[in-house]
């Protein structure tokens, strides 16, 4: 059995057993996750916060050309990885 849930903004498509990578979440590591629901039934969906981490660099280059406009940026997202203990 599978659930649709929504966090971050983002759906995703979790069964018991799965580990998942989403946005930031405020739970400290070890935890279990609270208001996660199934967004077709309205079942609730058990998680527990395995660890907080960060993805890699992102490089954001501008340049203007004839112009000697150059700017070098660097940004790397925070992320959460959950583990779906139940569904339903």
């Amino acid at each position: 059995m599978f659930a649709v849930i929504r966090t971050g903004g983002k759906q995703y498509r979790v069964q018991k057993g799965d580990k998942v990578t989403v946005e930031k979440l405020t739970t400290e590591a070890g935890k279990a996750v609270d208001g996660l629901t199934c967004m077709m039934s309205g079942k609730a969906v058990g998680a527990k916060v395995l660890e907080h981490n960060r993805a890699d660099k992102v490089i954001i280059f501008k340049k203007k050309r004839r112009h000697n406009y150059r700017r070098k940026k660097g940004h790397k997202q925070h992320h959460t990885v959950l583990e779906i203990t139940s569904v339903g």
